[in-house]
């Protein structure tokens, strides 16, 4: 049975750097940008199994009074809103990454050394509550850079390390995965291949706008694939009832009125990751804007993690996974002769 058969492929093809003609192997470290929601959500479950927190927590217990009144200011009932909420995407928060303001700040000053609290000040500024929560469901970045302080005040370590210490990199192997600048690079770890913005190489761009929850991890898509393994395997969470808590969504979110067309749909959204169909079969996955991709499809107990370094590449990151369970279903299908 190919399923049972633990295969385990790596390839890449490419250039991590152009310029210097070194070509793309799967050792080189990528940001994986939103890919890093999954890593916190799982570090907030830890901490709930631990009994440090309650996903039906309001954010009144866990966040700093400068944020809190941050919130309040706008209208934000930071009792009524839950880290269940935060986790889903229903909260309501207006998203400070949402349209091109933020984008265009940073493409004027890729240097400029951004805090969470002025991320959050930027989402209190630009847009208003979409409603009160769990009536809507739009992506939210600033819920997650939320949630990495709720990591940190919760464990009372610095996120980072919170992070690696809940989730186990090192018993798990995950030996060429770090949060940038919270972090020492670990030894051994390859140079990060170049990742571009259109034609607008951006490596070399300061991490401080992606980098406190919503984002910021640097891993190779080994160590991506690798975790998500172990994340569906049973290696990282202390309880059996503790993924599939993070397999639920909050019902009955409806899209806010100015969804984007194709945006995703309320309901597919989890904890850290969402639902969808791939080739016919449930899957689960998180992608990340640098055009990074992990995903998880439990009926073929297989894991596909990838990067293409380029933003706007949904095609590629939906069409690989795709190709991927094809490729193992056919291997499976009978003879027919």
């Amino acid at each position: 049975d190919v399923y049972k058969r633990q295969v385990d492929w790596q390839g890449a093809a490419g250039f991590a750097d152009v310029q210097a003609g070194i070509a793309m192997t799967p050792a080189h470290p990528v940001r994986v940008a939103s890919n890093a929601m999954t890593y916190i959500a799982t570090a907030v479950l830890r901490l709930a199994e631990e009994g440090r927190l309650d996903l039906d927590d309001p954010i009144e217990r866990h966040l700093s009074e400068e944020h809190l009144v941050l919130l309040r200011g706008e209208g934000y009932d930071t009792n009524a809103i839950t880290l269940r909420h935060l986790l889903t995407h229903t909260s309501g928060l207006f998203d400070h990454s949402a349209g091109e303001i933020y984008t265009s700040k940073i493409m004027a000053d890729p240097s400029y050394h951004w805090t969470r609290t002025q991320q959050l000040a930027m989402a209190m500024e630009y847009g208003e509550p979409h409603g009160p929560p769990g009536a809507f469901f739009t992506y939210c970045d600033t819920g997650y850079i939320l949630l990495g302080e709720v990591v940190e005040r919760a464990s009372g370590r610095p996120m980072a390390t919170a992070v690696r210490e809940l989730i186990g990199f090192e018993a798990l192997g995950l030996d060429s995965t770090w949060w940038e600048l919270m972090e020492a690079v670990p030894a051994g770890a390859g140079d990060r291949a170049h990742q571009f913005l259109g034609e607008e190489d951006v490596t070399d761009y300061q991490p401080y706008y992606d980098l406190y929850g919503g984002g910021g991890v640097v891993a190779t898509v080994g160590d991506l694939a690798r975790f998500w393994r172990a994340l569906f395997a049973g290696e990282v969470y202390r309880h059996p009832d503790t993924l599939p808590v993070m397999l639920t969504t909050i019902d009955g979110a409806a899209p806010i009125p100015d969804a984007e067309e194709g945006a995703m749909p309320p309901g597919a959204y989890r904890m850290g990751l969402w639902e969808l169909d791939v080739a016919g079969h449930r899957a689960y996955r998180h992608t990340g804007f640098w055009g990074t991709s992990a995903t998880w499809v439990p009926d073929l107990d297989l894991v596909v993690a990838l990067t293409v370094n380029q933003h706007d590449a949904k095609e590629v990151l939906d069409g690989i996974p795709q190709q991927v369970v094809e490729l193992v279903v056919g291997l499976t299908a009978p003879d027919p002769a």
